[in-house]
């Protein structure tokens, strides 16, 4: 269903209307809503200086809001001194980080998304029946890292690619599991799990997707308006992988796309003649993103807003105990 229709004049460019044709869901998920509401009270409770590890969540402009209301970000435990409060990210940690913070006596409050949480459960009952995990995902992504943490090393494989499955020698190809990073390319993950199964017909998934219901939500959304648009935009960091995913799902339609981070990131070059814009925001991206990037574009040509619904989302996440408002 579509939202009314909105005018916005533009101040310059051309005179022609472009239609801009707004995704949703787009931007915040419920498991980064929690991730930013957990560091909020975490500061009106502990006061400032409460100490974060790693960006709570991949999107630079809410780092900065939290850091000009008393986040101190760090990348490593060792940064953080002794008697601080800190907070686990959304993307979650090796297991080895929470038992340095209480070896330390750092009280720590984990915003793990919930949705990645599950992702962990599942790798150690994987494990405690006796199968070596072949989990899909991006080297290097803080999730990965973090899941990959739950185990000891060697009981999971890494896989990126169905390049990666047909090299891959698993210690007993009978007893294999999978699982997935949450953030990924629905169709790409498709693509590889379909190999995993038909090079081990025994191999067990989850009993549910992990791709989360943000992605999948976010990713369906493109796929209903690329079609229709001459040029895509994605408000998203360029370290988040959902906004990745999204470009990446708009220009297999064939719809050139962008990843921009603020409204002054648009170039004029990529407004001009054209009829149609999709506009769309990862899961990290606040709205208010999204509207100054809808008010750059209107600095430079005259535009009619549509809002694409394909999906309500009302997902929302518990706060940890003793951290409720």
């Amino acid at each position: 269903m579509n939202e009314p229709l909105k005018m916005t004049p533009a101040n310059e460019g051309e005179t022609a209307e472009l239609r801009v044709l707004i995704a949703a869901p787009r931007g915040f998920c419920a498991g980064v809503d929690r991730a930013i509401r957990i560091v909020e009270l975490a500061i009106d409770r502990f006061g400032p200086a409460v100490y974060v590890r790693h960006e709570i969540v991949h999107n630079r402009y809410v780092v900065e809001s939290l850091k000009a209301k008393g986040a101190i970000f760090v990348e490593s435990l060792d940064q953080v001194p002794d008697d601080v409060p800190v907070v686990f990210s959304a993307h979650g940690v090796p297991k080895a980080v929470p038992a340095k913070a209480e070896a330390r006596g750092l009280d720590y409050i984990d915003a793990t998304c919930p949705l990645v949480s599950k992702v962990h459960r599942q790798a150690e009952r994987a494990s405690e029946a006796g199968r070596h995990i072949v989990f899909i995902g991006h080297a290097g992504h803080p999730e990965v890292i973090g899941t990959l943490g739950q185990l000891p090393e060697g009981a999971m494989t890494l896989v990126e690619s169905v390049d990666d499955v047909a090299a891959l020698v698993p210690p007993d190809p009978e007893k294999l599991a999978f699982l997935t990073q949450t953030t990924l390319s629905v169709d790409d993950t498709r693509d590889i799990v379909t190999a995993l199964e038909h090079r081990f017909p025994t191999i067990q998934g989850p009993r549910g997707e992990d791709i989360c219901y943000a992605t999948s939500n976010r990713q369906q959304a493109v796929k209903a308006i690329a079609g229709q648009c001459d040029r895509m935009i994605v408000i998203g960091a360029p370290n988040s992988s959902n906004s990745l995913r999204l470009v990446e799902v708009a220009e297999r339609l064939g719809t050139p796309a962008h990843l921009v981070q603020r409204g002054e990131d648009i170039a004029p070059e990529w407004l001009a003649g054209i009829a149609t814009l999709g506009i769309t925001a990862g899961a990290s991206a606040p709205e208010t993103l999204v509207r100054e990037v809808i008010d750059a574009v209107a600095a430079h040509r005259p535009i009619v807003e549509e809002v694409v619904v394909t999906a309500q989302e009302n997902m929302i996440f518990k706060l940890p105990r003793g951290l409720e408002p």
